[in-house]
């Protein structure tokens, strides 16, 4: 298992879950790959769930889709934003895998009639799988999910515990996220909960190399002495992960805290000098921008924002670009109806309409998009925001009145959307029914896209094949398709073989377009998606001509 070319750093959590981690692994991924450093990244996962597909966003956030279509959490999406490296199904797993694996292997005689234990299989898995990950790099940064004391956390401990003596010290750095939290009464911070975060990871046999510290106000000299003195560490690396309202100013913050440089001296990675000018000007443009345009979000997941996270950010990163603030404006779709549809909708400059499953707010998405396309707002639909907009104008344009979706009323006898059953993907033809298993079974990954030229998409991406991430189940039912561009829907976006609709548009719009694919989970800070791009400048558009008329 050795491998002494790579060297090894597990980021864990203390105290409370959602402190960042995976924002945090990733800032630090971004500063020491400005350095030259070759890296990748892994997180893992302690939930018995084999990934997070038939997790309900309110329960986990997004799941985030990588282009070999695995079905991932949602920390993956910022590791790849943040170092534009393209991550496979091997840098996410969980314990359902492991012990899947573990347990196939014992049925198939694997183990030559031992009895099989966490301690070693469980954790030989795991070291396997890490090991694999590291192969040909100079680093990889692991982060556990969870927080230390969790009981379905302890094997992924215990195998990192003994990686430290797999391939040596020098090669191994163990990091702790945890929460200093600001007492206001008082006016305090508090280190306490630290202490404990850290004397429970020792109890497990890690003492933390580096301690970063979340917290509201910057962390004293005497605050980290303190921490230093009571955690075992060095003061220099007690590290503030001060709270931040744009989260990409958390690699230049690390970098004031001279975390990289202390990763770098502590692991004796050999690296170059720092240069992060672009991530400054970025970062400038998102917190001094020249003007705001307003965008109708209409989900159907609202309470929960982590469930479009990659929408969210895809939105700073063209905000970013154009140096405009774009303000997302939160409509629940179940709130929208025939009589409130314009006095919700009237003063966007733009409207989205974002992916989801089942039929709870369809409707109301269905309300809100014909809005957009008769009052000339410029729109953008995603997965299921696409097929309502194809849903809506075959009913109002096409006049096909029982126009709907196979799934939302299986027995409709105009299904404009339904179930596609055989695909072909990485050159193996895929198969399901009404009666296939939801885990892993929808159309995932990416896929080819031809586009037509002299379209609103080929104007957004200015090439004529492309390739997106898909995750759904449903499809445009090409039975119908003559009949609709008839009345006017423009196919844009289609596979090489025609069988699947990818991109659809109206005419006489300023900017209607609606795609099967998710754009979000491409879109980059320094390289913001073209279509969503594209789609917020049509906005500010529409909003910079509406002033001047005004």
């Amino acid at each position: 298992m050795k491998n002494s070319k790579t060297k090894f750093m597990f980021v864990m959590g203390g105290v409370v879950s959602s402190l960042g981690k995976g924002i945090a692994s990733a800032s630090t991924a971004y500063l020491l790959q400005s350095r030259g450093i070759n890296l990748t990244m892994l997180k893992i996962d302690p939930y018995i769930n084999v990934d997070p597909g038939t997790m309900n966003p309110y329960q986990h956030g997004e799941v985030y889709v990588l282009d070999d279509g695995a079905e991932t959490d949602l920390d993956l999406g910022h590791y790849e934003r943040y170092t534009n490296l393209t991550l496979t199904q091997k840098n996410n797993f969980t314990s359902g895998q492991i012990y899947q694996t573990v347990i196939m292997k014992e049925r198939r005689g694997d183990y030559l009639g031992k009895t099989v234990q966490v301690v070693p299989h469980i954790t030989d898995e795991i070291k396997r799988r890490i090991f694999d990950v590291a192969e040909g790099k100079d680093l990889i940064i692991v982060e556990i999910g969870g927080t230390i004391g969790d009981i379905e956390g302890q094997p992924f401990i215990e195998a990192i515990r003994q990686m430290r003596f797999d391939v040596g010290r020098e090669n191994t750095l163990y990091v702790i996220l945890t929460l200093i939290p600001y007492i206001r009464v008082s006016g305090e911070l508090k280190t306490k909960p630290t202490q404990h975060s850290v004397k429970e990871l020792q109890s497990l046999g890690i003492q933390p190399d580096i301690i970063l510290c979340r917290a509201e106000k910057p962390l004293t000299n005497e605050m980290k002495g303190k921490i230093s003195l009571f955690c075992n560490v060095e003061k220099e690396a007690v590290i503030t992960a001060i709270d931040v309202k744009n989260v990409y100013e958390i690699p230049l913050k690390f970098h004031q805290e001279e975390l990289e440089s202390l990763v770098i001296k502590k692991l004796n990675l050999k690296c170059n000098s720092l240069s992060i000018n672009e991530w400054e000007k970025m970062v400038y443009r998102i917190k001094h921008p020249k003007d705001t345009v307003n965008i109708a979000f209409v989900g159907k997941y609202t309470k929960l924002k982590e469930s479009y996270k990659s929408l969210i950010e895809a939105f700073v990163h063209a905000g970013a670009k154009l140096n405009v603030h774009v303000n997302l404006n939160w409509v629940d779709a179940e709130q929208i109806d025939s009589s409130s549809t314009k006095n919700i909708l009237s003063n966007m400059d733009g409207m989205l309409v974002p992916g989801g499953f089942g039929e709870r707010g369809i409707e109301g998405k269905i309300k809100a998009i014909k809005y957009a396309r008769e009052s000339k707002v410029p729109f953008l639909g995603i997965c299921l925001g696409m097929q309502g907009a194809v849903i809506e104008f075959a009913r109002d344009v096409a006049r096909l009145n029982n126009a709907d979706s196979e799934e939302f009323h299986p027995e409709a006898s105009c299904k404009i959307i339904h179930l596609a059953k055989k695909w072909i993907k990485d050159e193996k033809i895929i198969e399901r029914d009404e009666k296939s298993e939801k885990g892993g079974t929808m159309r995932l990954g990416a896929y080819p896209c031809q586009i037509k030229k002299g379209t609103k998409a080929y104007q957004a991406y200015n090439k004529e094949l492309i390739y997106e991430r898909h995750r759904h189940r449903y499809e445009f039912n090409n039975d119908y398709r003559k009949v609709l561009e008839e009345k006017g829907l423009i196919i844009s976006g289609e596979s090489p073989d025609g069988e699947f609709v990818e991109i659809a548009e109206i005419k006489n719009h300023p900017f209607f377009v609606g795609t099967q694919f998710h754009p979000e989970f491409k879109s980059r800070p320094l390289s913001p998606h073209p279509l969503i791009l594209e789609f917020v400048k049509n906005a500010y558009e529409k909003r910079r001509t509406k002033e001047k008329h005004s």
